[in-house]
C-alpha cells in the first residue's frame, strides 16, 4: 500500500490524538485562559479518548475470555465518568456542602443521558434503517426493536438495580454498605452473563466492528492487540490527565457566566463522555443491528447503576476518613428519585423484551421535556417539576408492569435464574 493510501485509511486514528492534544498541553502548561476556552478544550480532549476507549474495547474483547472482557468493559466503559465523579467525590471529603451536589448530579446527568437520549435515538435509528434498507421486514418489526433472549439478563439486573435505587430518595447519605450492596449486583450480574457459551462468537471477522476498530481487526493478532492496548493506554492517560482540570473548570464556568454550576455539570461533563459510544450504537443500529445496539446501551446503563453510583461513597469516605456517608441535601435526593423512576419506566418498556417506536419517542420527549424545564424554571418550580416528572415515571411504569406483568415475570426469572442463557444455547445449537 502506498503512504497516500494508508494515510486515507488511517486518518480516523489521528483525530482523537488532534482533539486531545489541547486539552493535555493545556492541563499541563496551566496557562491562564478562561474557563468557557478551558471547559471547551478539555471537554474536546474527553471525547477524543473515548473514542479510543470505545475502539480498544471492541478490539480487546476478541482476545480475552468474555468473562474478564465483561469486566474490563463494564469498567472502562464508565472511565470517563469515574474519572470526573471521582474528582467531585473526593474534593466532596474536604467541603462536602459544595462537591458532594456536584458528584451526585454528573451521575444523575449521566444515567438519565443514557436512557433519555441514548436508548431512544438507537431504536429510532434502527427502525429508520429497517424501513431503508431492508422493506420487506415483518408489520409486526417495523415499529418495535426486539432484544435477544440472553438480553433479558440485563434487563432483570437493571431492574433490580433500580428498585434499590429507589430507595436513594428516603436516604440522607450514600454509603459504603450502599456501594456493597451495589457492587454485588453487578458482580452476580457479571457472573450471570459471563456463562454465556463462549464458542457462540460472533464476527470473527470484524464485520460488526466499526471504524478504525473494523480494520484493525481483520489484521494480524500482534497489530491488533497492541492496537487495542495503545488505544486504551492513551484514552485511560488523557482521562486521568484532564479530569480534575476539567471539573474545576465546569465549576469556574458556572461562576463566571452566572449559569448553575449545578446544571453544567450535570449535563456536560456526561454528553462529553457519552459521546463516543452513542455514535458507535448509532452506526451499529444503522448496520441493522438495533437488538446489539440497544443491549450494550442497557449494559452501559447497569454499570452507570452500579459501579459507578458504588465508587462515589467509597472515594468520599476514603478522602473524609469517615464512614458518615457521603450527604444527599434535598436537591439531591428529588434528582436520584427522578433518576430512578426514569431507570424503573425503561425497565417496563422493555420488560417484554423489546422496544417500540412510541416507548423511543415517549423515553425521548419526557427527557427532552424535562432538561429544558431544568434550565429555564426558578427552583421552588423546578422542584415540583422533578417530583412531579419522577411519579410521572413511576406512574406508567405502574401501568405497563400491571399490563405485561406476565412478561415482566417471565424476565425475571429467567434473567435472574440463568434461563435466559440456556434458552439462548438451545437456540442457537
Amino acid at each position: 500500500m502506498t503512504a497516500g493510501g494508508m494515510v486515507r485509511r488511517n486518518w480516523p486514528l489521528a483525530l482523537p490524538v488532534l482533539a486531545a492534544i489541547p486539552g493535555v498541553v493545556l492541563r499541563f502548561s496551566g496557562a491562564p485562559i478562561p474557563a468557557v476556552l478551558a471547559v471547551l478544550l478539555l471537554g474536546t480532549a474527553v471525547v477524543g479518548a473515548a473514542f479510543f476507549l470505545s475502539w480498544g474495547t471492541e478490539l480487546v474483547e476478541r482476545d480475552i475470555g468474555q468473562g474478564l472482557a465483561l469486566a474490563l468493559l463494564a469498567l472502562i466503559a464508565v472511565l470517563p465518568e469515574y474519572a470526573v465523579d471521582v474528582v467531585f467525590a473526593w474534593k466532596a471529603g474536604e467541603d462536602p456542602a459544595t462537591y458532594a451536589p456536584l458528584a451526585l448530579a454528573n451521575m444523575t446527568g449521566a444515567n438519565r443521558l443514557l436512557i433519555g437520549v441514548g436508548w431512544s435515538l438507537v431504536v429510532l435509528a434502527a427502525l429508520a434503517a429497517r424501513r431503508r434498507r431492508a422493506p420487506d421486514t415483518r408489520p409486526e418489526d417495523r415499529s418495535t426493536v426486539r432484544l435477544e433472549p440472553v438480553q433479558t439478563v440485563e434487563v432483570a439486573y437493571l431492574a433490580v438495580a433500580s428498585l434499590y435505587a429507589l430507595t436513594f430518595a428516603l436516604r440522607d447519605t450514600l454509603n459504603v454498605l450502599d456501594a456493597v450492596v451495589l457492587f454485588a449486583i453487578f458482580g452476580l450480574y457479571l457472573v450471570r452473563v459471563s456463562r454465556v457459551d463462549e464458542d457462540d462468537d460472533e464476527d470473527e471477522d470484524g464485520s460488526e466492528l466499526i471504524g478504525p476498530a473494523a480494520r484493525i481487526a481483520t489484521g494480524p493478532a500482534r497489530i491488533r492487540r497492541w492496537s487495542a492496548v495503545g488505544m486504551l493506554v492513551f484514552a485511560a492517560a488523557v482521562i486521568l490527565a484532564v479530569a480534575e482540570p476539567f471539573a474545576e473548570s465546569l465549576v469556574e464556568t458556572g461562576t463566571e457566566l452566572g449559569v448553575s454550576q449545578f446544571l453544567l455539570v450535570q449535563w456536560v461533563a456526561p454528553l462529553a463522555s457519552e459521546t463516543p459510544e452513542f455514535i458507535a450504537v448509532l452506526l451499529l443500529a444503522w448496520k441493522l443491528r438495533g437488538a446489539a445496539a440497544l443491549g450494550a446501551l442497557i449494559s452501559s446503563k447497569i454499570n452507570q447503576w452500579t459501579l459507578l453510583v458504588g465508587i462515589l461513597p467509597l472515594v468520599f469516605a476514603i478522602s473524609a476518613g469517615s464512614l458518615s456517608g457521603l450527604p444527599i441535601d434535598p436537591l439531591q435526593r428529588e434528582e436520584l428519585f427522578l433518576t430512578a423512576a426514569q431507570s424503573m419506566f425503561a425497565v417496563s418498556l422493555v420488560a417484554a423484551g423489546a422496544l417500540s417506536r412510541r416507548g423511543a419517542w415517549t423515553l425521548l420527549g419526557l427527557f427532552l421535556a424535562q432538561f429544558a424545564l431544568a434550565w429555564t424554571l426558578p427552583p421552588d418550580l423546578a422542584a415540583v417539576e422533578r417530583i412531579g416528572l419522577g411519579a410521572l415515571y413511576l406512574l406508567l411504569a405502574v401501568i405497563l408492569i400491571v399490563r405485561n406483568r406476565r412478561a415482566m415475570w417471565a424476565t425475571l426469572r429467567d434473567g435472574l435464574t440463568g434461563r435466559a442463557l440456556r434458552t439462548e444455547r438451545s437456540e442457537t445449537a
